[in-house]
Order: structure tokens, then C-alpha cells, then sequence
């Protein structure tokens, strides 16, 4: 792949004409920071799938049109270990965050605390919430403390440990600490333990990290988007989204693998596979399911985000068991952005909801929280706190840095 083009633009001129309220009260510089794929350098040991999160850089294009779009300036910037020396440069106002990582078991959560350690504003989750994401184990065990149905699970740190006696066959076997479907194909359900003990040997010898074992789910499957806050429809230009507990419900979508590429699994195949190719899951949105269904969906995925402390956009996935009962699978703080290919664009598209949108909201809700964009109405008599952070930065990390 050929190096990523850097795009940087000039803030606007005086006389462009003012955007969709609320408006900053200067263009901003926005850093959208990432990993893209076949850039970002991997190690040497790292498993065939590694990298699979990662972005193409024409996702970080789009992303970086859809918030010029509005008047403000971007520019790339890689999540490598570049980036503090980067960010100190480029002195954003505040960063679209999409970064995945690159070592480590809260990788995803890296970007961020950099970032909070700088005192520059972010978009989406912040530190812990991307951390304990990442990681399905932690996830489950405060969904269970928090009375959410999850499907009984075990965390294996070797292949010989006891197996819970509470736990029936078939299971399901994945990488504690990944994403995208990577470690899941079509040998991830076991059906005896034999099987179990060698799939679990061969995650934490490929993976370097637990095997986290759950009981298998034989029901429909289907994703979830979160986008909102308690205080959202105060900043959003689309305060109509927005229901009175201040969460906008996206249409669900329902993955249909009874013809993927690894049956029965939205595997890391599958995920990797656009509309037409062959071995590509169904993809049904709005899904058709009973309202009664579609509300209870979309509560366990708002009462999932909040559980583990999620800010302003996540995407929850959602399995019925045999009984037609949904348990909860795990929850995505970083939704992937790819227009018209990650979920979260298709379940947007398919409600009217333009990419462009999608964009803009995500990064106002994340100025909103950090003094960018004030409440609509205090515009004009209330002064935004940001700015005067920002003249502190080129010091404060050049200090750090030093």
C-alpha cells in the first residue's frame, strides 16, 4: 500500500457562511488520529489477523472531508509512537479519535490517556470505558454485576485449567482482548472438551492473552448502535434525535451468517468481506423483529454503554439464545467508520441519517464535554473554556517531552 497521503487544510475565510447551529466561534483544528492498515508497523510474532482493526486511509479521508465539510481544518495523525511529538506540532483544538492501538491489553485506551495527560479534548469513550472494551472478560463481569444478561462464561489463562462444571457444551472460544472477529472462524465452537483444550491453547499461544470460553449461541444475531448522552439534545444540531433520557435508538441491525464466508459466526473472514462477495453475512436493517424486541434490544445496549462508563457513541452486539432470549456479547467503544461498509454506516444509512452527519455529531458531542461547544443559548454570554487550554499545550508538552 502506498504511504498514506497527509491532508492538511487552511481554516476558512471570514465570509463563509455560518453552518447549522451551534457554531464554535473559530474553525477548529481537529487531528484525527488512527492506525492504518499496512502503515502501522506490527510485531514481529503477531498472529495472521493482527492489524485487522485498523483503518484504510480512505476512511480517514472521508472522516477528514465530512469535518472540513463544516469549516474546520484536519490532519492525519498516525497512533505510533510519533504521535506525542505529533500532537505537540500540530497543537489541535481537539482530536477525532479512532485509533485502535498497537501493544499491550488496553491498547485502545492508549490515545486517550495521552490525550488526557495533554489536556487535549477527544471524541468518543474515554480512558477506562476503552480499556475495560477491549477486554470481553471484564466487560461480562460488570454486565453480570449490573443483572445484564450475558451468556455464562470462563477465562482460560492456559489450555489445563479446570473447566467450570457449570458451563454445557457447545461453547464458544475467542481471544479475550480483540476485536473484529479475530481468533473466530469456524473452529471456535467446540463440542467436547478435547476440542476446547486445544483451541484454547492455540488462542493464548497465537494471541498471547486468555481465551475467553462462553456457552454458544444458536439464536439471531444483531448489532446495535448507541449515540448520545444524558445532555446530547443541549449541543446536537439534531436535538430531534435525541429521546428524553437523551439517547438516539438507530434501527437494529441483524447479521445474518447462515451463508457466510464462517457459518454461523460473524467471524474475522466475514468482517473483512463487502456487500456482493461471496461468503459475505446478510446484513438486515431495520431488522424485522417485534417492537417489543426492538425496545428491549436497544435498552440492554443503552444500559450496556452506560454499565461500562461509555461516552456519546459505542455499538453493542446482541445474540439470542435457544430460548429466543437476548444475552449480551460485547460492546464496541470505537465503532468502525468506513462509509457504507462498518456497521454503524449502515445502520445510519439505512435510516436516512447521511455519513456527513454521522460524523459531525460525533465530533460536537465530543467538544461539548470539553468546553468547545456551549448549551444552545449561552452562546453568546457564556465563554468556552478550551481555548486557553490550548495555549498552554505547546509548553506543557515540551516540557514533558524534553
Amino acid at each position: 500500500m502506498d504511504n498514506i497521503e497527509i491532508i492538511e487544510t487552511e481554516p476558512p475565510g471570514e465570509d463563509r457562511p455560518p453552518s447549522m447551529p451551534p457554531r464554535p466561534v473559530r474553525a477548529w483544528r481537529v487531528a484525527v488520529i488512527a492506525n492504518v492498515k499496512g502503515e502501522t508497523k506490527l510485531p514481529q510474532d503477531a498472529p495472521a489477523d493482527a492489524g485487522a482493526e485498523f483503518d484504510r486511509k480512505e476512511t480517514i479521508e472521508a472522516i477528514q472531508a465530512a469535518i472540513e465539510s463544516d469549516g474546520h481544518f484536519t490532519k492525519f495523525l498516525s497512533a505510533d509512537d510519533n504521535l506525542p511529538f505529533a500532537l505537540r506540532d500540530f497543537c489541535p483544538d481537539i482530536c477525532f479519535n479512532i485509533a485502535e492501538g498497537i501493544f499491550g491489553d488496553g491498547r485502545e485506551a492508549q490515545v486517550p490517556a495521552l490525550l488526557e495527560m495533554l489536556r487535549i479534548p477527544y471524541t468518543a469513550s474515554r480512558v477506562l470505558a476503552n480499556a475495560v472494551g477491549l477486554d470481553k472478560t471484564m466487560t461480562k463481569r460488570i454486565w453480570r454485576e449490573q443483572g445484564l444478561p450475558t451468556a455464562a462464561f470462563q477465562e482460560f489463562t492456559s489450555a489445563d485449567e479446570p473447566l467450570n462444571p457449570a458451563l454445557r457444551f457447545p461453547l464458544f472460544v475467542k481471544p479475550a482482548r480483540e476485536g473484529t472477529g479475530m481468533g473466530m472462524d469456524s473452529g471456535a465452537i467446540v463440542s467436547d472438551e478435547e476440542a476446547l483444550r486445544r483451541r484454547v491453547a492455540w488462542v493464548v499461544e497465537s494471541y498471547q492473552q486468555p481465551a475467553l470460553v462462553e456457552e454458544f449461541l444458536s439464536g439471531r444475531e444483531f448489532t446495535v448502535a448507541v449515540m448520545g448522552r444524558a445532555d446530547a439534545a443541549k449541543f446536537s444540531r439534531r436535538p430531534e434525535w435525541y429521546a428524553a433520557d437523551g439517547f438516539h435508538r438507530f434501527p437494529i441491525l441483524e447479521v445474518d451468517n447462515a451463508s457466510s464466508v464462517t457459518p454461523g459466526i460473524y467471524g474475522y473472514k466475514a468482517k473483512t468481506l463487502h456487500t456482493g462477495e461471496e461468503g459475505v453475512p446478510g446484513f438486515l436493517c431495520p431488522a424485522d423483529v417485534e417492537p417489543f424486541l426492538a425496545e428491549k434490544l436497544q435498552s440492554l445496549a443503552i444500559r450496556a454503554h452506560l454499565a461500562v462508563g461509555a461516552v456519546d457513541v459505542s455499538r453493542v452486539d446482541i445474540r439470542l439464545d435457544a430460548d429466543g432470549n437476548p444475552r449480551l456479547l460485547e460492546i464496541n467503544t470505537l465503532p468502525g467508520l468506513t462509509p457504507g461498509f462498518s456497521d454503524l454506516c449502515v445502520i445510519a444509512n439505512a435510516e436516512g441519517t447521511r455519513y456527513q452527519d454521522v460524523i459531525l455529531e460525533i465530533l460536537d458531542l465530543g467538544a461539548s464535554r470539553f468546553g468547545l461547544l456551549l448549551e444552545h443559548g449561552q452562546e453568546a454570554v457564556k465563554p468556552l473554556r478550551v481555548p486557553a487550554l490550548m495555549h498552554m499545550l505547546p509548553a506543557m508538552a515540551t516540557m514533558m517531552l524534553n
